[in-house]
């Protein structure tokens, strides 16, 4: 018993000095291959395809509320997921790394009324990222103001510590892989000029293929799962006119995160 006790007390202050990224697997911690868009977009669409191929091109709003049950991100194998989602995404030893698709970080099921409190969005986007290789070029978070606002600060910094760039979005055309973002609620006016936030109540989706006139993007979270949307832009592909009017009406475009892949 002494002995095992003492095997305990060593492996204790392993766990709380573990490094943020011990938890990730090896072939996304070293990385075994540079970071790159190809498979980041290719990881994105794989989690797209398990949630059912979605596609949500509606007005915000228009589509009646889901009762529980038809939630995608309480169901078997999918909650599950969403809790990798958390798990991978997070750094080590975070309380959201231990959340699910409907489960705190006691492993108690939380009701579907109170899933806004662990919107998964930024998480899935932080899976992405560390799944295809980041390291720690991202800043991973449970929140999308966390990468936004480090994209901006990069801008003003001589010894950038992320690989995210803050995008205005009548200046720069989104390219395969970046993060295009828009708020809600009462964050629905927020401009680029505003930032850093810090918190925003919004959405970032990453770009997954380039048409003329439109985006084909896929974010988690939306409606209660990962789903593709299509984003209509101008004809040279950014999602706002010179002036600032953005292409559109659904949603409050802001910001692209312009995201420097190795390849």
């Amino acid at each position: 018993m002494m002995r095992w006790l003492t095997v305990v007390a060593a492996i204790i202050p392993l766990a709380a000095c573990a490094a943020p990224d011990a938890h990730v697997p090896p072939f996304a911690r070293q990385p075994y291959e540079p970071f790159s868009r190809l498979d980041a977009t290719a990881i994105a669409m794989d989690e797209w395809r398990l949630f059912g191929s979605r596609v949500d091109d509606s007005v915000p709003g228009t589509r009646p509320p889901p009762l529980p049950w038809q939630k995608p991100e309480r169901w078997p194998g999918l909650w599950e997921r969403i809790g990798e989602y958390w798990w991978i995404g997070m750094d080590a030893g975070t309380r959201f790394s231990r959340w699910t698709g409907k489960h705190d970080a006691e492993g108690h099921v939380f009701p579907a009324s109170q899933d806004g409190d662990y919107a998964w969005s930024a998480a899935f986007i932080s899976y992405v990222m560390r799944e295809a290789g980041a390291g720690p070029s991202f800043p991973y978070a449970p929140d999308h103001a966390f990468y936004v606002d480090a994209g901006w600060y990069a801008d003003r910094s001589a010894h950038p510590r992320y690989a995210v760039r803050a995008e205005r979005i009548e200046d720069y055309a989104p390219e395969v892989g970046d993060l295009i973002c828009f708020g809600t609620g009462r964050d629905r006016s927020l401009r680029f000029d505003d930032l850093p936030v810090r918190f925003f109540y919004g959405h970032c989706d990453i770009v997954t293929e380039m048409k003329p006139g439109r985006l084909i993007v896929v974010g988690g979270n939306v409606d209660d799962a990962v789903t593709m949307k299509h984003v209509p832009t101008t004809s040279d592909g950014r999602l706002a006119t010179k002036d600032g009017h953005v292409v559109d009406p659904r949603y409050a475009w802001f910001v692209v995160v312009r995201v420097l892949y190795a390849r």
